[in-house]
């Protein structure tokens, strides 16, 4: 019996029996090198507290365990090992136990991640925990509010980095075997298992430090660090890397008012990263696509910002701070999202980071917060399979969004005394949600029970529009009104919040520029809310509601402002502005208020004219997503051509070298998987013979392009493997994997679909990457796949780990469907076999359930939009 699954419950009795003081951690992985040595020794030493006579039990998933020393008294092993539970009996006041065992290199990214540089065939290893998986690394009490300080130790090759979260104190060379070293490291401060961390390989290691006084007179000089792989050092801009560390450094410490408590500050970036990154104290990981070997545009490289803030907001908001349990996961995630950015806004020289977030970040929330799984922000976390999945657009997005509304309710001023008071009063504790309300309502003088229960504590998304009460004169209303609509898509519930919003006016200046006229802030709350300030006032172009993004919700556009933004979207000169007028066209198209194809034409017409690159590859990703999935099958040939003329178009027309020129090159490729009439021009990219001023055809757009020409049966196996002897690195050996994939043929779709489904040879990365290739294809290729993947599901949950599990089936859902013309969405046969699914596996994993839920949501979605008739304003050409 395995019994990985930890519940709640358990959880809470367990801490209410025991109290972790100190771990003692050796791992030995110098044999790591040797791809036939599957595990390595580990050896933990807890000291804790217990009731006396009390018994409890430690985690430890690994291949196996050699021995159990509890108060210096050996156990039979095979007596206390139950799966992945070791059973401590008759404990004491004060409690050590020693576990030795055998834990299994991964390839999954859980646990000890092993990877092979195809570069060089050097061996790099990393840990990943969270949410559980320190337990696959050392024994443990897996679980957030079991805090301890922890000390490791940890030997591999001499000439290998090796770091953890505290820093080396000692490097022994081995007497007995000179080519090894041990490394010891300080021991931290308390924190959580899940964000213990060990770095070992030949990595490549860049180091400074950061030195301040802060306002209350403290110094603090801190070492820094960044790793990446070898093979990636050349494209590694560590000096660009260390101005941002510095200034977010800079910026947190003033800001919290807490000095940073982790001693250094190391940074790598690693392979096969199953995340954008994980805050481990003074050892933050992130995924190594960070480091561009290929060109980038300025949207990736404040991407990349947003997430070195945010993980640095976290060595406070999680690290210092931690939930109890894993239903407060927000605490630590939302607020480092919105700390994230707002760090990017404040300590760098990007300022789009708002409008990026209002785009990109709260466009992934309002899809989530739709779908029947959703969930509160505080959320319901029975057991660690539902944790894993809540790592989601609601406990990021949303709740960042919420505490955005939050500071415009309270004011940011008292919002961060409240945040600083959070951290005087729990450092190195675990709270709830109780906890920070309490020191936010203390700063702001405001009973916040309230406005939590209705933000923190219910579902769903708000809708927002205007109601206008008809007078003789069409051009001047008499009462307005801004109408709330909001439903719980849980409970069924109608969720009508309370908003503080700003309503902004927007006319055409005298050189034809859409420019704000006036604005005013207002609070809405329930179905309908008079706005006086609009009342017997001439209507402007364009009224919009929650101008500046202040509040979370969906806003639709009255009839007149819809037609100016229809028409004239590129005259509006404020970037934010014109970016909540983009969300409001994409949440009107996915909610089958108004055709996909009225969207694609949208962004044919006023994309070309985007300054803001953010914007642009967000609205360029959507308009792919909806000529291919929103758009009606009888008519998406016509629309997708038409949409691959514009992207061609945009490329000869996009300024040489600029980013523009290199989003539209990137579309080109990926709607050209679905159509082969600007092959030969992509072919062209590929071997020189027709270039395009200014554009770097580098390895990245080059497998782009690889997938589309194989998607269309135009790349021979020949070919893509030339291009892999070409491009050596991890990222080409994806988009292999990928092309070869997508090739149209069913026997390559059969090896594709049993190299995942079947095999156990794929890592992470290039199990994601053959799925990608499989699933790009005519439907005719993939529909016998449907009868299968249902009947795999089961076997599949209960043979895999949760993380390859979980990318088994969610990619391979067979998702690109059509609506037959005149047939119902729910009558879809894919949507039928959904829900006999569901109906027959009641008893399956709730994660699994969720995953299968999330599909058919996202599929009934899409074919209700290729249903909808609406009519929809014309676009001026």
């Amino acid at each position: 019996m395995s019994r990985e699954n930890l519940q709640r419950a358990e959880a809470a009795a367990r801490s209410a029996l025991i109290s972790t003081t100190s771990y003692d951690v050796s791992l030995d992985v110098r044999q790591a090198p040797d791809p036939q040595v599957a595990g390595y020794p580990t050896r933990s030493v807890i000291n804790f507290t217990a009731a006396p006579g009390a018994s409890t039990f430690l985690d430890f998933i690994g291949s196996d365990v050699h021995s159990v020393f509890l108060n210096g008294k050996g156990l039979r092993v095979e007596d206390v090992v139950d799966g992945a539970r070791i059973r401590l009996d008759n404990l004491q006041d004060e409690n050590q136990v020693t576990v030795t065992g055998t834990a299994l290199y991964s390839r999954s990214g859980e646990g000890m991640h092993r990877f092979v540089d195809p570069a060089d065939g050097q061996c790099y290893l990393y840990t990943q925990y969270e949410p559980a998986d320190a337990r696959r690394v050392f024994a443990n009490f897996e679980q957030p509010d079991l805090k301890a300080a922890y000390t490791f130790h940890v030997m591999a090759p001499a000439e290998w980095q090796v770091a953890s979260n505290g820093v080396e104190v000692n490097r022994t060379l081995l007497t007995s075997d000179p080519a090894t070293a041990r490394w010891d490291f300080a021991t931290t401060e308390p924190m959580s298992t899940y964000i213990t961390a060990v770095l070992a390989g030949p990595y490549f290691k860049a180091e400074d430090h950061w030195q301040a006084t802060l306002d209350d007179g403290i110094s603090l000089d801190v070492p820094l660090a960044l790793y990446c792989r070898a093979s990636m050092a050349d494209s590694f801009d560590t000096d660009e890397l260390f101005r941002l560390t510095k200034n977010g450094l800079d910026f947190f410490n003033r800001l919290f008012d807490y000095p940073y408590p982790w001693g250094k500050y190391d940074q790598a970036f690693v392979p096969e990263y199953n995340l954008g990154a994980m805050e481990n104290p003074g050892l933050v990981t992130f995924t190594e696509s960070y480091v561009f070997t290929s060109r980038a545009t300025d949207a990736q490289y404040q991407a990349r910002a947003n997430t070195l803030l945010h993980e640095m907001a976290h060595m406070w908001f999680g690290d210092l701070v931690t939930m109890q349990w894993w239903d407060d996961l927000w605490l630590k995630e939302s607020f480092a999202d919105y700390m994230g950015t707002l760090g990017v806004d404040r300590a760098t020289g990007w300022d789009t980071a708002w409008v990026n977030f209002a785009n990109k970040r709260k466009a992934w929330a309002y899809v989530q917060d739709q779908l029947p799984t959703t969930h509160p922000v505080v959320a319901d976390i029975p057991d660690l399979e539902a944790a894993k999945q809540n790592f989601d657009g609601i406990t990021y997005a949303k709740g960042a969004s919420v505490l955005k509304q939050l500071v415009a309710y309270v004011g940011f001023e008292a919002f961060i005394a409240g945040s600083r008071e959070y951290f005087r009063k729990h450092a190195y504790g675990n709270t709830s949600l109780a906890d920070l309300l309490a020191a936010l309502s203390t700063a702001s003088g405001r009973d916040l029970a309230g406005w939590a229960q209705q933000w923190l504590q219910t579902s769903g998304v708000s809708t927002l529009s205007l109601e206008f009460e008809a007078t003789d004169d069409d051009d001047v209303p008499g009462q307005v009104a801004i109408v709330q609509e909001a439903t719980d898509p849980v409970t069924g519930r109608k969720e009508l919040r309370p908003h503080r919003l700003r309503v902004g006016s927007y006319d055409f200046d005298g050189g034809g520029a859409l420019v704000r006229t006036g604005s005013f802030d207002t609070d809405v709350a329930g179905a309908r809310t008079n706005v006086p300030q609009l009342a017997g006032q001439p209507r402007p172009a364009l009224l919009l509601v929650n101008d500046d993004d202040l509040t979370y919700a969906k806003v639709r556009l009255d009839g007149a402002s819809e037609a100016t933004v229809r028409t004239s979207l590129d005259r509006i000169a404020d970037p934010m502005a014109r970016a909540l007028c983009w969300s409001a066209l994409w949440n009107s198209a996915r909610d089958a208020e108004s055709p996909a194809a009225g969207y694609i034409d949208a962004v044919a017409a006023f994309g070309p004219a985007e300054t803001g690159i953010g914007v642009l590859l967000n609205i360029l990703d959507n308009a792919g997503t909806a000529v291919e999935r929103y758009t009606p099958g009888q008519e998406r040939i016509a629309v997708r051509a038409s949409f691959l003329a514009t992207a061609a178009a945009e490329l000869d027309r996009a300024k040489p070298g600029s980013d523009q020129q290199l989003a539209w090159a990137r579309t080109l490729g990926t709607v050209s998987r679905h159509d082969d009439s600007v092959l030969p021009r992509l072919r062209g990219l590929l071997d020189g013979t027709a270039p395009v001023e200014g554009l770097a055809v580098d390895a990245e757009l080059r497998w782009h392009i690889w997938h589309a020409l194989a998607a269309n049966g135009q790349a021979t196996v020949a070919e893509l493997d030339a291009e892999l002897a070409r491009d050596t690195t991890a990222s080409g050996r994806a988009g292999h994997a990928t092309a070869m994939a997508a090739r149209p043929d069913a026997d390559v779709k059969a090896e594709a679909w049993n190299a995942a489904v079947h095999g156990n040879d794929l890592s992470n990365q290039l199990l994601t990457a053959t799925i990608s290739g499989f699933m790009t294809a005519p439907a005719d290729l993939l529909e016998p796949y449907a009868a299968p993947y249902f009947e795999c599901l089961r076997a599949v949950w209960d043979e895999r780990s949760i993380e390859i599990a979980s990318r088994i089936v969610r990619g391979l859902y067979p998702l690109a469907q059509d609506l037959a013309e005149g047939a119902e969405p729910a009558e879809h046969p894919v949507m039928r076999r959904t829900d006999e699914w569901l109906e027959s596996n009641a008893d399956a994993p709730r994660a699994l359930r969720r995953i299968i839920i999330e599909q058919r949501s996202h599929l009934l979605r899409a074919l209700t939009a290729q249903a909808a008739v609406v009519t929809t304003p014309s676009i001026a050409p």
